[in-house]
C-alpha cells in the first residue's frame, strides 16, 4: 500500500539543523526497510500557482490554491504492507520533523 504523509508548516525553510538531521534518520530508516519511494521539500506557497485549461480557458491564477497560514512543506511517499504501518511511520515523521503531517493513502 501507498501513501503520502505531508509535512504541515506555517513558515517557509523552516527546518533547522538539528530537525534535518532527524529527517535524515528518519528516511534512512525508511529506505532500510524498503518502504522510502520518495521524499522532497516544497517551495513556499506564494510560488505556487493554479493552472486551469479545463475547456481550453488556458487560465493561471498566479496565486496557490489556498489562503491559509498553515500549508504542505514537504512529503513523503511510502510503500508499506497496512495502514497501520502507514500510521505508525506518520507518527515517527511527524515527531522527526518537529511538524504535524497528514497521512492520506493513495487509490
Amino acid at each position: 500500500m501507498k501513501f503520502q504523509i505531508s509535512v504541515i508548516d506555517d513558515l517557509s525553510n523552516s527546518g533547522t539543523p538539528a530537525e534535518m538531521v532527524e529527517i535524515d534518520k528518519f528516511n534512512d530508516e525508511l529506505r532500510a526497510n524498503g518502504q522510502f519511494i520518495f521524499a522532497w521539500g516544497l517551495h513556499a506557497p506564494e510560488s505556487a500557482t493554479v493552472i486551469d485549461n479545463r475547456n481550453e480557458a488556458n487560465m493561471s491564477t498566479g496565486k496557490p490554491l489556498f489562503d491559509t497560514k498553515e500549508n504542505f512543506s514537504g512529503l513523503w511517499i511510502i510503500d508499506v504492507a497496512d495502514a497501520e504501518t502507514a500510521e505508525k511511520l506518520a507518527f515517527a515523521a511527524s515527531k522527526a520533523c518537529n511538524r504535524k503531517v497528514e497521512l492520506r493513502p493513495f487509490h
